[in-house]
């Protein structure tokens, strides 16, 4: 499983430097092009800088933990993200809701690289 040791090592090393993808307003998010952002929640983070910083680090997170979990949690994982979005998609324009989301939701993520990462076999 060596891509998986490469994929925590990058993992580790840009979420402990604190690294993120720069992007600017009507760049491309993680997750979505701003160009085509409709919905109120994508529009929000296409406009606000700390939004899509948080966009790219959970898309980043999210990324790295589905390549690193076996078969059998990776329709879960699908799942969770799916629901995640819709839940995001409630807080509308809201950025302070849209913000309190991505938080939980990377918070969430990380603890399961953790696990993965406890579990090996690294």
């Amino acid at each position: 499983m060596r891509s998986g040791l490469a994929a925590v090592v990058l993992f580790t090393g840009v979420m402990g430097a604190g690294a993120l993808v720069p992007v600017g307003p009507g760049a491309q998010a993680a997750s979505f092009d701003c160009t085509r952002a409709r919905r109120a929640d994508e529009v929000a983070i296409c406009g606000n800088r700390a939004l899509e910083d948080a966009d790219v680090r959970m898309s980043t997170t999210y990324t790295l933990v589905l390549q690193l979990v076996g078969m059998g949690m990776r329709g879960d994982l699908r799942d969770s993200q799916t629901a995640w979005l819709r839940e995001r998609g409630r807080c509308g324009g809201n950025v302070t809701c849209i913000a309190r989301s991505y938080r939980a939701r990377t918070q969430r993520l990380e603890a399961v690289f953790q696990t993965v990462v406890r579990q090996g076999p690294f």
